[in-house]
């Protein structure tokens, strides 16, 4: 095959693109539009003038499509450099003419032209990235008092298309506010400001991230930095880009493989499966925070300036033009992409007075330049003979070495080459790699080993407010000692025994992990607990946690401790402790796991069960839902339906299915201990994984059982959806689900409607029914089980 390759851009990615596609024996023409100074002058390469304008770009496809004898199209692939054609549909133009392009459709291109529109897309897959709103230019009043609400420091951006100049970054909260009116009722970023996103300030080091992809397969590229601001020191004012390198240490092979799964994958299967799948380079910028790496935006084309440090890191064996035109075709994994050992920089020299305002036709004078170096161009144009400045950024001046310090000697060596008047650059690009090179350098830390002692610190401040609303007579909640107190003596008990309980949430933890809610399992966690003590008749007195994860994710840890706080409250019972272990590689990344402890204090002569005889009732309190058992089945059952977590709950479509499911398990201490003080209860069986078949025996004794009439309650839409979706058999959901009733208690005959009035009037928005009898033979029968079946 003999390729022509149209590139369209007139900067340094252009150039160094145009530059690593002539070394390609595919290649026998390129065509940019409209090109540089070095562009014109490159092997293989011709500028063409043509305009690149929206919608149709008429001349350029009339030009792709010029022919010869063959009639087969003059251009053989287009490759779109700068994101404004391919987010108006640019791809969709060629495509109707039968040329492929490297770059995404016009639906796809949205993960750059819109940023409402990826922050969407991250929070429906999963994706982690900044806690965000958004806001349309109507809602300036809400999108303010958010602002002032929030308790975090924002960044604000314009949804669309901005020219690099659309994000703000407050530093009080009333720059905020001035920010919000500037963009939503001043318009200072016109139509891309129309919806405005506000999210998080996230800290850390930030990366570039590029990856080839043809919609399936996925490459990534060695990570990158660049330098933004003008100044050294990262001071001064936001630029396109000063100069880049790669890879970048902090990007370790752990961090790779974690943004490889956890946002790459991701991403590419997400767009497919929504039907916009995804050909071309995909472009992210991530943020290496203490809780992992998080999204801070997508592009959809190369960057600039990574690009021209990335070019010469791709082995001498890779044919850029074999591996684009794969990519276009959707074969990706059939070609060989190599990367060079070593490193390579990327320095940008600028016209005085960029990013301000400066001028333009300076003469431009290259000497010799070392072999090892590469000057691509970005703002040059050709007048006459000699070589002019044509815009801000002017010269990526660009090297490649075995070390990181050699690339900078011989960048910099040819940087002392180049004159022209006015130039300016910065003298620290990739500063921040040589001082992790130089930190390294003074031996290992346990934080490197994967511990970070810091974030476990920022855990115990984060969380102590939520265990302080937990106080109660007998402990004071504090937190952060050896050991929690608390004084028996203080609740006043007289012949007190005391009952303790331990329980985790399960298998619904991976459903809170993949919808990204955490809150509700700590509830979970403190109700599977105090919900087994109760059935002694104990009320909780304390309560303890563990939390083990690979890397701890304080914003995630502490939502579901804040939840275990609730859960406390809910029971009466103080958080007195816990542990946080922090486990690298014991876990997947982004997985915890949870247990829970709980003691409570019960007099002798009430302890639980006592008395029963047949005859006695059987009375059944509500569950809030599922609770926290049968989660394998309940996943297993979603699967086969084709719906994500995210997806419209099927009987409740307020809600996603994720956050229905998540329903946290109802916690009875107040509703129904005051009636077992009080003499009314002969015993309780909390029904949870065993379902009513094996739970309600262990309350029994082993001479007498029960039966249970399942057509005295309803059977809630949960249960419903599993019955019909997974075919299962009512009895089997009897064992293994709480199926609507997620207490039992069992009261003598004639104290029946004393009790029923007690437990109602406790909690009148908890139904409480009537739903069988003990007998004189053991085990438990399920009658009517027809009427669930009927329900559907």
């Amino acid at each position: 095959m003999s390729a022509r390759i149209l590139i369209l851009g007139s900067g340094g990615r252009e150039h160094a693109l145009a530059w690593k596609l002539a070394q390609s024996p595919l290649v026998i023409h390129i065509y940019v539009c409209p090109g540089n100074g070095g562009t014109a002058v490159t092997p293989k390469t011709v500028n063409i003038n043509l305009p690149i304008a929206a919608p149709h770009y008429q001349q350029l496809v009339a030009f792709a499509v010029e022919n010869d004898a063959s009639n087969a199209p003059f251009i053989d692939l287009v490759l779109p450099g700068p994101e404004e054609p391919l987010v108006l549909g640019v791809e969709k133009c060629f495509r109707k003419v039968g040329i492929p392009v490297f770059g995404p459709t016009k639906l796809a291109a949205r993960m750059e032209g819109s940023k409402a529109f990826s922050k969407d897309f991250m929070h429906r897959h999963a994706i982690p990235t900044a806690k965000f709103r958004t806001f349309s230019s109507s809602q300036v009043d809400e999108a303010i008092e958010h602002v002032r609400t929030c308790g975090y420091r924002v960044v604000l951006k314009a949804s669309g298309l901005a020219a690099g100049k659309g994000v703000l970054i407050p530093e009080s909260t009333e720059d905020a506010v001035s920010g919000l009116r500037e963009i939503m009722v001043a318009n200072v970023f016109g139509a891309a400001g129309n919806q405005v996103v506000v999210e998080e300030l996230l800290t850390g080091p930030e990366i570039s991230v590029l990856a080839f992809s043809d919609g399936y397969t996925i490459v990534p590229l060695p990570v990158a930095q660049d330098h933004k601001r003008i100044g050294d020191g990262d001071t001064g004012l936001n630029t396109g880009g000063m100069g880049a390198y790669a890879p970048a240490p902090v990007a370790t092979p752990a961090i790779i493989e974690r943004i490889t799964k956890e946002t790459l994958r991701p991403t590419i299967d997400g767009m497919r499966r929504e039907g916009f799948p995804f050909v071309g380079v995909l472009f992210v910028g991530l943020m290496l925070t203490d809780s992992g790496p998080k999204v801070l935006e997508y592009n959809v084309r190369f960057g600039d300036p990574e690009t021209e440090a990335l070019m010469l890191l791709l082995g001498d064996d890779v044919d850029l033009a074999a591996v684009l035109l794969a990519c276009a075709e959707h074969r990706l994994d059939s070609v060989k992409l190599s990367v060079r050992p070593g490193f390579a920089v990327s320095v940008v020299l600028v016209s005085g007075g960029y990013p301000g305002s400066y001028t333009k036709g300076k003469c431009v004078q290259i000497g010799e330049i070392p072999s090892d170096v590469v000057v691509f161009h970005c703002g040059t144009a050709r007048k006459g003979h000699e070589l002019v400045t044509s815009g801000g950024r002017v010269l990526a001046v660009t090297a490649a070495a075995p070390s990181l310090e050699e690339a900078l000697a011989s960048v910099y060596a040819a940087v002392d080459k180049i004159s022209f008047e006015g130039k300016g650059y910065r003298r620290d690009i990739a500063h921040r790699a040589l001082g992790v090179a130089k930190s390294s350098s003074n031996g290992l830390t346990y934080e490197q080993a994967g511990v970070s002692v810091d974030a476990g610190n920022s855990l115990v401040d984060a969380i102590k407010p939520y265990v302080r609303a937990t106080r109660r007579v007998g402990s004071n909640a504090e937190i952060g000692g050896f050991g929690g107190i608390f004084d028996l003596k203080a609740v006043g008990y007289k012949d007190p025994l005391l009952v303790s309980g331990t329980d985790g949430v399960g298998t619904k933890l991976r459903i809170a992990i993949e919808a990204g809610i955490h809150d509700l399992v700590g509830i979970d966690l403190v109700a599977m607990s105090v919900n087994d003590l109760l059935v002694q008749g104990a009320e909780p007195l304390y309560f303890l946690d563990y939390y083990g994860c690979s890397k701890l994710d304080v914003p995630v840890a502490t939502e579901v401790i804040k939840g275990i706080s609730v859960g406390c409250q809910q029971a009466g019972c103080v958080l007195i402790g816990g542990e946080t272990a922090e486990m690298p590689g014991m876990y997947l990344d982004g997985d915890y796991d949870l247990a829970g402890f709980a003691v409570g204090v019960v007099e002798r002569g009430s302890v639980l069960p006592r008395n029963i005889r047949e005859g006695d009732v059987v009375l059944g309190i509500a569950s809030s839902g599922l609770h926290s058992n049968g989660f394998s089945l309940v996943r297993k059952i979603v699967s086969l339906t084709g719906l994500t977590y995210l997806s419209p709950c099927p009987w409740n479509p307020t809600q996603t299915l994720g956050q229905n499911l998540l329903e946290p398990t109802r916690i009875y201490i107040k509703q129904v201990l005051p009636a077992a003080k009080k003499g009314l209860v002969k015993g309780m069986s909390h029904i949870t994984g065993g379902g009513f078949i094996e739970n309600i025996p262990r309350v029994l004794p082993k001479d007498l059982g029960c039966y249970i009439d399942v057509s005295t309650w309803q059977l809630p839409s949960v249960f419903q959806f599993l019955l019909r979706e997974g075919g299962v058999a009512p009895l089997e959901m009897a064992r293994t689900f709480n199926m609507g009733i997620g207490l039992v208690v069992i009261v003598g005959k004639e104290e029946c409607e004393t009790a029923l009035n007690a437990l109602r009037a406790e909690d009148p928005d908890v139904p409480v029914y009537r739903i069988g009898e003990v007998q004189g033979t053991p085990g438990v029968e399920m009658r009517n089980l027809e009427h669930w079946v009927q329900r559907w």
